[in-house]
């Protein structure tokens, strides 16, 4: 029987046995976690399911016969009941094209490459790893900047919880940021007031990014990599007599991250 594998053109590569959400994503998917395409290979994959859809009536009634074409070239040949056939043309040499020859017909294929005859016959596809970054049609995105106040927040999505909680589950996906923000009150008589030695704030979370304020000002930002996405910031805060806000602002571009 013939073995199929389906790809995602999205970059989902996992899901949480416990949460619906994805566990990992790949950032050279034909399509971003944004869902906009990435050229070429969003276009590359297309031709080849349109030029596999063509060969279906073969593909799915018998398995292929090898032949080789050389010492880095070979044939699969599909052949269906009705006697139709399609044919595909490997070339496994990674620097050089070739001249393949197949039912006294010539082909010129690429280096690393697969060509699909529809009807053992005509060219319809190219299936190559060497592609080449092109510009798309696709409509260029304007962005705008704005400043945001601190010190307020919406009143409307606000709610109060003890500890800090899994941003995905919060936002639903509704947005790649979350605000966490809370008040300490410091008494005038705390010697780190008069000595110099701050305080030491520490957050450890599972990324992307986390920006810190205290009483709306920037005090400091820490970031995850691609390899490892956690984070822990652990620095010093500079705190005032009497009531102090201090606002985490978590990023999460299109993964599930959690505090």
């Amino acid at each position: 029987m013939p073995r199929f594998r389906n790809f995602f053109f999205n970059g989902v590569c996992g899901c949480s046995k416990f949460l619906l959400q994805w566990s990992l994503y790949d950032y050279d998917a034909p399509i971003d976690e944004y869902g906009l395409i990435r050229q070429p290979k969003y276009g590359h994959l297309a031709e080849l399911h349109k030029a596999i859809k063509q060969c279906e009536p073969t593909l799915i009634s018998s398995d292929p016969i090898a032949i080789p074409l050389g010492s880095l070239q070979q044939a699969h040949i599909f052949y269906s009941k009705l006697g139709h056939c399609s044919a595909f043309l490997s070339n496994y040499d990674t620097s050089n094209g070739t001249r393949m020859i197949l039912n006294q017909k010539h082909y010129n294929i690429p280096p690393w490459s697969i060509s699909i005859l529809s009807d053992c016959q005509n060219k319809i596809g190219v299936q190559s790893t060497r592609l080449t970054m092109l510009w798309t049609n696709s409509e260029i995105l304007s962005w705008e900047t704005f400043n945001e106040d601190l010190t307020l927040s919406d009143e409307g999505s606000a709610f109060t919880s003890f500890g800090l909680l899994d941003q995905v589950n919060v936002t639903r996906d509704a947005s790649d940021y979350l605000w966490c923000t809370t008040n300490i009150d410091v008494a005038p008589s705390k010697s780190f007031l008069y000595t110099g030695e701050h305080l030491k704030l520490l957050v450890q979370s599972t990324g992307h990014a986390l920006h810190v304020f205290i009483n709306g000002k920037l005090s400091g930002s820490a970031f995850g990599t691609r390899e490892d996405m956690r984070i822990e910031y652990k620095e010093k805060v500079r705190l005032c007599s009497g009531r102090n806000k201090i606002a985490l602002l978590s990023v999460a571009m299109g993964l599930s991250v959690s505090f």
